[in-house]
């Protein structure tokens, strides 16, 4: 059982392999668009998160 309705959308995504989000720069897709904006930034080349101790 799910508390909300896009957890299950989510879940549901899994028995079928959909993927609907698409990447415009490669062939890559992705299930969620959060999963897509993830991959984005592997093309524009942003490290947004820095670790403190090291750079």
């Amino acid at each position: 059982a799910f508390g909300q309705s896009s957890h299950l959308m989510w879940h549901l995504g899994t028995y079928t392999g959909e993927k609907p989000y698409k990447c415009g720069a490669c062939a890559e897709s992705f299930p969620q668009t959060c999963n897509l904006l993830q991959h984005q930034r592997t093309h524009a080349g942003e490290k947004p998160y820095k670790c403190n101790a090291c750079g």
